[in-house]
């Protein structure tokens, strides 16, 4: 197929698109930089400077390269850092590559006569507080976010009922690492990420080389449909939390108190460390036939952080 990727030279963009063309598939990749542009060249695959807030440029770039396929791995997330204030204040230019983007890249789409569409959306964080701790995608989701993730959350529902009624394929990524500029990485050596309360909080991981090898999966798929794309091993924080410790070679995470963490990280911190549920993989390792290079993060975090 010809693919159209937005957000080519991203994280996850930068290993989807080898991927993509080691499978047979042409791409076209879209780019931010004339650094970037030749990053995705450098790989076998046409550059396209592209902002995805521009309905009319994105309408153009897709007519132009008159694709088979579209893949939205589009974010602005790099060096980001994580504080008090929430997740919106982090997410906010992201989140309108998945309102705004997302409709763009539809519309274009339809117009186009692209029926292939797949959309990066969130595992962690996202399911129901209730009931089991490992949530499938048959899971419903929380209706009760935290109020400084409210945004957050209402962008990637937004992306996921747009692409679900587009027919097209949602990828619930779980928290990615193996990226130089992993957001892990400061706030674990500086000892600013915490244990909270019991750590009961699961969450769910997936290398980055792996999720790229599912995203190439999904496309020989028809939609409309989700796929949890996590690792075998969901785990609470208190558990997984000082494995990254241990692999930077820096000082084990404190612990600390829920009421300390509500005053000096919000309700969202205590959210994260305590409540949130992770995410089973079944679905997509049995439908997409998707095996992991790093089944666990308790061997792919070895493999990343000690060389951090």
């Amino acid at each position: 197929m010809r693919v159209f990727v937005a957000g080519a030279s991203g994280a996850l963009g930068t290993r989807l698109v080898p991927l993509l063309i080691d499978a047979g598939h042409e791409v076209v990749g879209t780019v931010r930089s004339p650094e970037k542009a030749r990053l995705v060249r450098q790989a076998g695959a046409e550059a396209v400077a592209l902002d995805l807030l521009d309905a009319a440029a994105v309408r153009a770039a897709v007519l132009d390269a008159r694709p088979d396929a579209i893949v939205h791995q589009a974010t602005a997330l790099a060096n980001v850092r994580f504080g008090s204030g929430g997740l919106d204040p982090v997410f906010e230019k992201t989140n309108r590559l998945r309102t705004e983007g997302t409709d763009a890249l539809l519309a274009a789409a339809r117009e186009a006569g692209v029926r292939r569409f797949v959309a990066q959306s969130f595992a962690p964080y996202r399911y129901i507080r209730e009931g089991g701790w490992i949530k499938t995608e048959d899971d419903p989701l929380e209706p009760s976010p935290p109020a400084s993730a409210r945004k957050t959350y209402a962008a990637m529902l937004h992306l996921e009922n747009a692409v679900i009624a587009a027919g097209g394929i949602v990828l619930r990524y779980g928290g990615f690492y193996g990226a130089a500029n992993d957001g892990l990485i400061r706030p674990v050596r500086k000892r600013m990420f915490p244990v909270v309360g019991n750590g009961n909080g699961m969450f769910p991981f997936i290398h980055l080389e792996d999720a790229a090898a599912a995203t190439v999966l999904a496309l020989q798929h028809d939609g409309p449909d989700i796929y949890n794309i996590v690792d075998d091993d969901p785990a609470p924080v208190r558990e997984w939390l000082p494995v990254v410790a241990e692999a930077l070679r820096a000082r084990p995470p404190r612990h600390v108190p829920v009421w300390l963490a509500r005053l000096f990280g919000g309700e969202a911190a205590v959210v994260l460390g305590t409540e949130v549920r992770g995410a089973s993989n079944a679905k997509a390792k049995r439908e997409l036939g998707w095996t992991l290079r790093y089944p666990s993060w308790r061997q792919g975090f070895f493999a990343v952080y000690s060389q951090a």
